[in-house]
Formats: structure tokens, C-alpha cells, sequence
């Protein structure tokens, strides 16, 4: 411990010390970033801590667990290591994401947090960063895909966090009724099946207020056959146009600004709605034509999920209880990575519902069920040293650091395995790994 504090203590004033100057290795677009410029400048990137932070970086990313929304999990991470944690995600467009990032100690200690938008073709697109008051990052959803977030701290620096990543939608409702007033869905058959529904339909009381789901300006103001009374709005800073269809009466003016939950119109049935019972038509067209507006509106949003799997085994290194699965995410019917071998070593990095996410020694991460992992206390046998397995390793690699050597004829404890290597603990309380 006092060998980490005193390269903390180095590290650090090298940090505060460096001056940038000329040097303009990358142009900094988010505090991770400029914290690895620092490291760089200081000439840390050519350590093998500060390589190994760079690496963590860069490999997490190329590795991200797969995850749905909403999701909790709470983790460790260590000083002892150069770690990133990195997850992928899939979201609508229309929603807004919530991403929530709480640590301990809330001061003294930076855990850097980007989110990436993934293209199916190019590179990542970075779309916010955790700034360095805590706040929430908050984003609306433009485009139907995959994102990406990581985790990093700083150096030299352990820290408790809690991570929440929630979905709602972007917009607010455009009623004062709920969901349950929905009565017809994007998609859905119209004329004999001959034309898709393009929008979704609301039911509620005749001339009951239809309002502006934001702030934003009223674009147009018309009847037409289908929709008869109708009102175009815009929000403020979108590409889309919402549509108000149906409508008893126009309120708004075309041209005015209105802030969200001003009246724009009531509920009505006209236009080809005439037979039905009073409803808003509410529909999002874009340049390329209507998108489904439901993500935009859901009310429903769903709640984080409970905590199960216990959190005293953060940063502690167990054991699985016998064959299982390191899985590519904590959902349901989630990839297998590999199957791990009863008695395989991992270290405990997070938890999240009935999982742990876990690191192998040899660096890959994955979930596993907490309940098919136990404490290394109770040694799994006894195996007798020989020449071939005398030698003490500080990883399960033979190209390791050898922490030592056994005297051949004697018994140790076998804790645990990976791979070829078992992780053992002698009679004076040593632990390595040697050769099965």
C-alpha cells in the first residue's frame, strides 16, 4: 500500500506540474481525454501503469458487455489496477436517455464517463461527457442504434460508484390523458389494410385539450380530408414536425411560439375520423416521411431494477461453484463468451440484479450469476509439489513474474484454477499460481 501511495503521490505531481505548451497531441473534447493528453505530455505512456491505463482505455471499448435499459449496478475499482469498464447498449429514437453517476469518495477521486453513438459504418461519434459537478448526462435520441458508455478513474485512485442508465421519452404527452387512452398504434391496418396507420390515436373526452409536447413554434394551421382539423408544430431544435389531427377546434395561430403544455387545440372527430368516438391522430414526420411517434410520448417507463446480489463482494476474488458461463450481458438469453471450469478463479468488479460482472485472470470480462460463485476461503484439495510445479507465478502464465519457489515433496492448498494453472496458498499463508 505505501509503494501505491508514494507512485500516487509521483503521478500526481507530475500530473499538476506538466505544462501543455505548443504540444497538441489530440485536440482534448472530453476530461478523459485530457487527462490522457496529460499523461502523454508527461511522458507516463511509456509506464507500464500509464501504458496499462491507455490500453484498459481503448481494449474496453473493443469489448463492451451488452446491456438493455434501464440498468443499475454498482462496482469497485481498484487503485492496484488499470481498469476501464465499457457497455453497448440499443436504443429508439424518440427516447431520452438518463445516465447517472454516483461515486465514493464523491471528491478527491475523477471516474471519467463518455457515451458514444456507434454507426454501422465509421467511427464512434462521441455525444457527452460526465462533467466534473456530478450532474446527469441527458440526451434525446435522433437516430435508431447502438450506444456505447465507459467507465474509467483516474489513476492510482479507488473509488465506489453507482451507475443508473434509464429510458423515457423525449417529448411530453400531447393530452391530459395516459397510454391507456391509446387506442390504435403505428402500423396498424387502415382502408381494408390498403395503407398503414401513420401515427398513433388518443382517445378522450370531446374537446378535451390536446397541448405542445415542448417548447417550439406552431408551423401551420389547415384542415385536410384525412385529418380535418389539424395543427403542424415544430420543437424547438428538432428536424421533425409533430401533427394534430382530428381536431374540434385550432387554437393556436400559425407562426406563434408556445412553451410545452400550452393548449394547441381540441379533441374532436373530423376529417374521416367522423364516425369514431372523439380522438387526437398524433403523428412526427421528417424529411424522409413519418416515423413512429410512440417512443417520442410513452408515459411508461421502466424502473430500475432491484438490487439482489450481494455488494460485500466487490474487488474480492471468488470462485465458480462449478461449470458455468461467463455471459456477453446480464439479459435474458445473453451470449456465451465461454464456459468456465469449476473452481475458475475471477475477480469481482460489479454488481447488477442477480449478476456480478467479473474479470478471468488473463483480463476478459463477462457476467456471471452471483449464486454460482463462492468465497476461495476453503481450499478445493491438496496437491503435492514436484519439480514440474515447483515454481510460483503472479498470474497463471509462465511468462509472469515468479514470486518464488516451492520445495518439492511438500503439500499446498489449491484455492482455485485457470487454465493450466491452479492458484495456490502454502502453509505460511503465501498465494500463487503454479502448474497443474
Amino acid at each position: 500500500m505505501k509503494l501505491i501511495q508514494l507512485l500516487s503521490i509521483s503521478i500526481i505531481a507530475t500530473l499538476l506540474s506538466c505544462k501543455t505548451g505548443s504540444v497538441n497531441l489530440f485536440k482534448a473534447a472530453s476530461p478523459h481525454e485530457a487527462y490522457q493528453r496529460k499523461l502523454i505530455t508527461a511522458g507516463l505512456e511509456k509506464t507500464a501503469l500509464g501504458s496499462a491505463w491507455i490500453n484498459a482505455s481503448a481494449l474496453s471499448m473493443q469489448k463492451a458487455l451488452k446491456i438493455n435499459l434501464p440498468y443499475k449496478e454498482t462496482g469497485y475499482f481498484s487503485a492496484e489496477k488499470a481498469i476501464a469498464s465499457a457497455y453497448k447498449f440499443n436504443a429508439v429514437r424518440g427516447a431520452k436517455i438518463n445516465i447517472s453517476l454516483k461515486k465514493k469518495p464523491e471528491n478527491g477521486v475523477a471516474i471519467y464517463l463518455d457515451v458514444w453513438q456507434l454507426p454501422i459504418e465509421g467511427d464512434a461519434k462521441l455525444l457527452a461527457s460526465a462533467d466534473t459537478l456530478g450532474n446527469d448526462i441527458k440526451f434525446d435520441v435522433d437516430e435508431t442504434g447502438d450506444y456505447l458508455i465507459r467507465l474509467q478513474p483516474e489513476l492510482l485512485r479507488s473509488a465506489e460508484y453507482t451507475l443508473e442508465l434509464t429510458s423515457g421519452p423525449s417529448l411530453g404527452f400531447p393530452t391530459k390523458t395516459g397510454r391507456a387512452n391509446i387506442g390504435s398504434y403505428w402500423g396498424d391496418g387502415r382502408d381494408k389494410n390498403n395503407r398503414k396507420h401513420e401515427g398513433v390515436d388518443i382517445f378522450g373526452p370531446f374537446r378535451s385539450p390536446v397541448v405542445a409536447t415542448s417548447n417550439g413554434t406552431v408551423t401551420r394551421v389547415n384542415e385536410n380530408n384525412l385529418g380535418g382539423k389539424v395543427v403542424w408544430f415544430r420543437p424547438t431544435g428538432k428536424d421533425y414536425t409533430l401533427y394534430y389531427a382530428h381536431l374540434d377546434e385550432q387554437i393556436a395561430k400559425e407562426g406563434t411560439q408556445v412553451l410545452a403544455g400550452d393548449t394547441l387545440g381540441l379533441m374532436g372527430n373530423t376529417g374521416n375520423a367522423r364516425t369514431t368516438p372523439p380522438h387526437l391522430h398524433f403523428g412526427i414526420y421528417t424529411f424522409s416521411g413519418a416515423i413512429d411517434p410512440l417512443p417520442f410520448i410513452n408515459p411508461t417507463v421502466k424502473s430500475l431494477p432491484n438490487g439482489v446480489a450481494p455488494l460485500s463482494n466487490l474487488n474480492k476474488t471468488l470462485k465458480t461453484t462449478g461449470k458455468v458461463s461467463l455471459l456477453e450481458g446480464n439479459i435474458t438469453n445473453a451470449s456465451k463468451l465461454m464456459d468456465l471450469q469449476t473452481g475458475t478463479i475471477v475477480n469481482v468488479n460489479s454488481a447488477t440484479g442477480n449478476y456480478y460482472k467479473v474479470t478471468l485472470p488473463d483480463g476478459n470480462t463477462g457476467f456471471v450469476k452471483s449464486n454460482e460463485l463462492l468465497q476461495i476461503s476453503k481450499a478445493n484439495k491438496k496437491v503435492k509439489i514436484t519439480a514440474a510445479n515447483a515454481v510460483i507465478y503472479d498470474n497463471p502464465n509462465s511468462l509472469a513474474p515468479i514470486k518464488g519457489n516451492l520445495q518439492a515433496g511438500i503439500n499446498v492448498n489449491v484455492l482455485g484454477n485457470f487454465g493450466d494453472y491452479n492458484l495456490i496458498i502454502d502453509d505460511e499463508s503465501n498465494t500463487g499460481w503454479i502448474k497443474k
